[in-house]
């Protein structure tokens, strides 16, 4: 009697007279052309830049000047405040446009139609002129004074730059909310639990996957966005460097100081992002997204591995 193994599988080698196949990859001569064009406009750039009538040796020089790193500090600082304004007011202003109260949701339609539809320097403008409407701001016994003295640079930044973030954060969170399957709002009401603890207990937390990456670019386009607070008289980075460049003769080499400056800042604050959004994910897919670092011991030992096989 034959034994007969059944652990054997098929064989790997061809059958005798049949060719092996032999796979040839496909070349891809666009992509070589564009990647030449590309570098050639890019070193292009360089070049007009290098040869321009620029003072490059300027910008490392006030680079951490005193000032510079005053307005970076100022630029932070207004944009964290500002943020918390427009996080905190954008939150109730969802509630208040999802409710089922008609004169809340109208009113909260009104304030994100209105805000929306403004431009922010145009409201700036607007809060450190309301004295033309309010003299004095009377608080009773708590404060009074002049509206023109209660209504400092850094006040109307803030409420410039913060009530107009709360009317879109207001539509983010809405979105978020909604996001969330009413299921688990039913759920919740048949536990017992009232509105507002299924807001915070269940809807909230989920709508977070939502509400987290477009808040953090909403985050990155504020910083930015506080070097409009110089018309109102506020002192920032992107102040500071216009002060310097019209003291020191070199006004554009002060911009490209305070651009690199922003990128410096904005990078750090997509790092930041990016450990937020990959957080929050942890409940909606089963496997994260790999970090930058491991992007790079992933491509590092790709390469060592084919160099070594090579």
């Amino acid at each position: 009697m034959t034994d007969i193994d059944k652990t054997a599988g098929p064989k790997d080698t061809p059958p005798a007279g049949a060719e092996a196949i032999k796979a040839i990859p496909v070349r891809h001569y666009g992509r070589y052309v564009t990647a030449v064009i590309a570098i050639a406009v890019l070193f292009a750039i360089v070049y007009a830049f290098a040869q321009g009538k620029i003072n490059w040796h300027a910008v490392p020089d006030y680079f951490f000047d005193d000032r510079i790193m005053t307005g970076v500090g100022k630029t932070l600082l207004l944009t964290v405040l500002s943020m918390l304004i427009g996080i905190v007011g954008g939150v109730v202003l969802a509630v208040m446009r999802l409710s089922k109260n008609p004169v809340t949701s109208a009113i909260a339609w009104f304030y994100i139609w209105f805000f929306r539809g403004t431009p922010v320097l145009v409201q700036l403008f607007l809060w450190f002129n309301l004295g033309l409407v309010f003299e004095y701001i009377n608080l009773m016994p708590i404060y009074k004074d002049y509206w023109s003295s209660f209504m400092t640079p850094l006040l109307t930044a803030l409420l410039g730059l913060g009530l107009n973030e709360a009317a879109y954060m207001a539509e983010i969170c809405r979105a978020g909310l909604l996001a969330v399957d009413e299921g688990q709002t039913e759920a919740a009401h048949a536990l017992g639990m009232s509105h507002g603890k299924t807001l915070r207990r269940v809807v909230i937390p989920q709508a977070m996957r939502v509400i987290v990456p477009p808040t953090g670019n909403e985050v990155i386009n504020m910083l930015k966005t506080t070097s409009l607070v110089a018309a109102v008289q506020f002192s920032e980075l992107f102040r500071y460097a216009q002060d310097i460049g019209q003291n020191s003769g070199a006004p554009v080499e002060m911009y490209f100081l305070a651009a690199a400056w922003y990128l410096i800042m904005t990078s750090v604050l997509s790092v930041g992002q990016y450990y937020l959004e990959r957080y929050y994910a942890r409940g909606s897919s089963r496997t994260l997204p790999p970090t930058p670092w491991q992007k790079v011991k992933k491509n590092l030992t790709t390469f060592s591995s084919r160099k070594v096989t090579a």
